[in-house]
C-alpha cells in the first residue's frame, strides 16, 4: 500500500511537471537570464560587420534590415534572425554580437552573440591545406570558443559564478558546417569528399558542447542541424540540372544537396543521442531546422507565402530564381521584392525574416525542437522526480 502511494506520488509530481510544461503557448516558462550562441551568418547579430571595418560587403549595407530595423545591422537578412525570436519568445533583450564590447555602454549581463557570418566548424589551416581555404574566413567555431574563453573573466569573477550564470543560460550551438562544405562545393569537390567532411564537421561540435558542460556549467543546449541547401537559390544556380530526377517533385529543390544536409543531420542527431547519456542531467535539444522549412514548401498558404517565390531571391537580380552573383542583394542593380514576407530566400544565401520567425516559433512552440522547449527545461526536474528514493 505504502509502495502504491510513493509511486502515485512521484507520478502526480511528474504530472503537475507535465501540465506547468504546457501552459503560456505563446511564451517559455523557462527561466533564462542571458544566451551564448556561437555559429555563422544564420545568427550573427553584427560580428561580421565590425570585422570587416572599411572593407564592409554586401550584407553590411541597405536593404538589408529594411524589415525590421529599418537600415542594416550585420544581419544577413531583411530584419531578424532565429536567435532575435528565441530571445523575444524568453523575454531577454537581443543578443549582442561579441566585437561590439569596445562600444560604450555595451551589455552581456544577458548573453553574447559569437557567431559570426561565413564561419567554419572546422578551423583554418584544415581549409586551408584541405585545398577550401577562403582567405575572407579566418573565424571558425575554434576562434569563436577562444573569444569566449577571453570574455569570461568580464562575465564572473570566480568558478562558481560562472556556473551558477550559466546554469541558467542557454547556449545555442550551431547551425555551423554549411560554409566548410559550401567552400567544398565551390572548389569542385565531389559529394563523396565532401561528405567526408562531415564527421570532421560534427566531432568539433561536439567538443564545444562537452566544452560548455563540463568546463563551464552549461546545462541547457540548443544544437541546430542544417538547413534544406538543395533550396537555396545560390545553389540552384550555380548547379542547374537538365535532368529531372535531381530535383524533389514535390519542392523544385535539388536532391542531392539536400541530401547531404540529411547525412549532416542525421551525423548531428546521433551525436547528440551519445552526448545525452554521457551527460543524462544536461538537456540537448536538437533543433530540426531542415523539417521547418520543408513545412513551407509542402503548405505554403498555411503559413502565409506565396507558393511560387519560395525559390526565388527577394533582393537579387535576374536569372530563374532572381539570383546573379554579379548583381548581388546590396549592390548597384539590385531589386527588392515589393513584399520579402511572401518569399523563401532574401538574398540567394539567406533566408527572409518571415521564414526564420516560422523557423523559431516551430522550435519555441511546435514540433521542431527535441526535446520540445517548454518541456526541456524541465527535464531535470523530471529525472529528479523519477529518482527520488523513498
Amino acid at each position: 500500500m505504502a509502495t502504491n502511494f510513493l509511486l502515485l506520488s512521484k507520478f502526480s509530481v511528474l504530472g503537475v511537471l507535465l501540465a506547468l510544461a504546457t501552459t503560456h503557448p505563446t511564451s517559455c516558462s523557462c527561466h533564462y537570464t542571458s544566451i551564448f550562441s556561437f555559429g555563422d551568418s544564420l545568427i550573427d547579430t553584427g560580428n561580421l560587420l565590425r570585422l570587416q571595418h572599411n572593407n564592409a560587403s554586401f550584407e553590411c549595407w541597405f536593404p538589408y534590415g529594411i524589415t525590421y530595423f529599418h537600415h542594416p545591422t550585420g544581419r544577413c537578412s531583411d530584419g531578424r534572425l532565429i536567435i532575435d525570436f528565441i530571445a523575444e519568445y524568453l523575454g531577454l533583450p537581443f543578443v549582442p554580437p561579441y566585437l561590439s564590447r569596445g562600444s560604450g555602454g555595451q551589455d552581456f549581463r544577458h548573453g553574447v552573440n559569437f557567431a559570426v557570418g561565413g564561419a567554419t566548424a572546422l578551423d583554418y589551416n584544415f581549409n586551408e591545406h584541405g585545398g577550401t581555404h577562403d582567405s575572407r574566413i579566418n573565424n571558425s567555431l575554434a576562434i569563436q570558443l577562444r573569444w569566449f574563453k577571453e570574455l569570461l573573466p568580464s562575465l564572473c569573477d570566480s568558478d562558481s559564478k560562472c556556473r551558477d550564470l550559466f546554469s541558467r543560460s542557454l547556449f545555442i550551438v550551431g547551425e555551423i558546417g554549411g560554409n566548410d562544405y559550401s567552400l567544398a562545393l565551390n572548389r569542385g569537390r565531389s559529394l563523396e569528399e565532401i561528405k567526408s567532411l562531415v564527421p570532421r564537421v560534427i566531432n568539433n561540435i561536439s567538443s564545444a558542447i562537452q566544452m560548455f558542460i563540463q568546463e563551464n556549467g552549461a546545462v541547457t543546449l540548443l544544437v541546430p542541424g542544417h538547413l534544406p541547401y538543395g533550396c537555396f537559390p545560390v545553389f540552384l544556380t550555380d548547379f542547374k540540372s537538365p535532368n529531372e530526377e535531381d530535383y524533389e517533385s514535390e519542392t523544385g529543390c535539388l536532391r542531392w544537396l539536400n541530401q547531404l544536409s540529411e547525412f549532416n543531420n542525421h551525423l548531428l542527431q546521433e551525436e547528440i543521442h551519445r552526448l545525452r547519456h554521457l551527460h543524462p542531467h544536461v538537456t540537448i535539444i536538437y533543433a530540426d531546422l531542415y523539417n521547418a522549412v520543408k513545412a513551407i514548401f509542402r503548405s505554403p498558404d498555411k503559413f502565409g507565402f506565396r507558393k511560387g517565390a519560395l525559390l526565388l531571391t527577394c533582393c537579387g537580380g535576374e536569372g530563374p530564381y532572381n539570383y546573379n552573383k554579379s548583381v548581388h542583394c546590396g549592390v548597384r542593380g539590385a531589386k527588392v521584392c515589393q513584399d520579402p514576407s511572401q518569399y523563401g530566400s532574401w538574398d540567394g544565401t539567406h533566408m527572409t525574416e518571415a521564414v526564420y520567425r516560422v523557423i523559431a516559433t516551430g522550435l519555441m512552440e511546435g514540433p521542431y525542437a527535441i526535446p520540445p522547449f517548454n518541456l526541456s527545461h524541465l527535464l531535470p526536474l523530471l529525472q529528479n522526480a523519477a529518482h527520488v528514493s523513498y
